[in-house]
């Protein structure tokens, strides 16, 4: 498939979201039928080298990939874009032959993958097991994909060093309890419910490795690199669906929306003032679009150094990537609000089902408060000081 326009192929696979969205949204079931749908296409294996089987993609067309299903369907984008973090966090750690395996394994099998590694919570706790490995006990929340994964990546702490430790694990291995109570404003199809451990077994072959504690953290900064490639997949997803927010609305717009009496125009496409609106919000949308892509190109490069990043250049990452989640979030917020001053009063019909995307989009922007990626950006134009890594920067 060398020849395969993926962006393209993404595009198709966003259509056949779109028929049905609202209706998917409403009934609110757990997302299989729509990873069955990226399987299918060729999409979960689209970042695997093509030595081992997969599509050998790079950054770029990835998150493009992301940004086109987000634009349909913000919670699957939201899907995809995590698989291709976790399968490539392996790499971070320095066990790259188990990375091979994995990459292999996934693209045999067409796995998915999906994280239980929220940074703010701690109730995972790995307890030394008799003969060598560990069990896992604890409830984790606010895990997205996890409970129609194939394969886990988990972190949870490790008591003896005072650090986490960070493993992968078959998503259906015994003592694992999805909750389902994701019951959210919005991402309604990103089954982000908690999930149970109850003496879950961790084999030694399944450490990736260790986060911090007497262990030894893993600091290098291309470790620290998956706390940036989350936010600028939360922020592809963002302008994703604000782009699906304005395709929407225009398709609204032109098929169905009314001129309003004292407007001078009979057709609602004819009103300047919707003109403008609708001119303004794609204006900035591009533009917000090229700094993504910016951040996404510099991430690429910060990820093909591997351990010749150093700290400085990481840092610069670090503020890009923020100043591209403070844009999109806001704008995406506006857009999807907007969008109902330039459809009219019929577009709030629950049928029409445009308020998704301001449910998303608001639902997404609280993931970690912009206002603290601002004063970041704003910490270094004053001051040169690097956002310090973190699990959100």
């Amino acid at each position: 498939m060398g020849d395969v326009d993926w962006v393209a192929r993404a595009r198709q696979v966003a259509a056949r979201l779109a028929e049905d969205a609202v209706r998917r949204e409403a009934k609110g079931a757990e997302p299989v039928a729509e990873i069955e749908e990226l399987r299918s296409a060729g999409l979960l294996a689209l970042t695997i080298p093509t030595a081992l089987g997969g599509h050998g993609r790079d950054w770029p067309t990835a998150f493009a990939v992301v940004g086109e299903i987000a634009a349909a369907d913000a919670s699957i984008g939201h899907l995809l874009g995590y698989h291709y973090l976790q399968l490539w966090r392996p790499w971070l750690f320095d066990v790259p032959e188990r990375a091979t395996e994995l990459a292999g394994q996934t693209a045999a099998n067409g796995w998915f993958w999906a994280g239980v590694s929220n940074p703010r919570d701690q109730a995972l706790i790995l307890t030394d097991a008799p003969g060598g490995g560990f069990t896992c006990d604890g409830v984790k929340f606010f895990a997205t994909g996890a409970s129609v994964a194939d394969r886990l990546v988990v972190s949870a702490l490790h008591p003896p060093t005072g650090g986490k430790l960070t493993f992968v694990l078959d998503a259906g291995a015994p003592g694992l309890r999805y909750l389902g109570d994701w019951d959210n404003l919005g991402q309604r199809l990103s089954a982000s419910g908690g999930v149970e451990f109850t003496s879950v077994r961790v084999d030694p072959a399944d450490v990736l490795g260790s986060t911090g504690g007497a262990t030894g953290a893993q600091e290098d900064p291309r470790g620290s690199l998956i706390s940036l490639g989350f936010q600028l997949a939360l922020t592809q997803v963002l302008a994703g669906l604000g782009r699906g927010a304005l395709r929407t609305g225009a398709a609204y717009t032109r098929d169905k929306s009314r001129a309003w009496p004292t407007s001078g125009v009979d057709s609602a496409v004819d009103d300047p003032h919707t003109q403008a609106a609708y001119g303004t919000l794609s204006a900035r949308l591009d533009a917000a679009e090229l700094l993504v892509d910016r951040a996404v190109a510099a991430f690429a490069d910060a990820d093909a150094l591997g351990s010749g990043l150093d700290p400085v250049r990481r840092g610069e990452l670090g503020v890009l990537v923020s100043k591209a989640k403070v844009l999109v979030s806001e704008l995406a917020v506006e857009i999807s609000s907007r969008v109902f001053e330039v459809t009219g009063a019929r577009a709030t019909a629950a049928r029409v089902g445009l308020d998704r995307f301001w449910r998303n989009a608001r639902t997404l922007t609280l993931h970690d408060p912009t206002v603290y990626k601002a004063a970041e950006v704003g910490r270094h134009v004053l001051t040169g000081a690097l956002p310090r890594p973190d699990g959100y920067s």
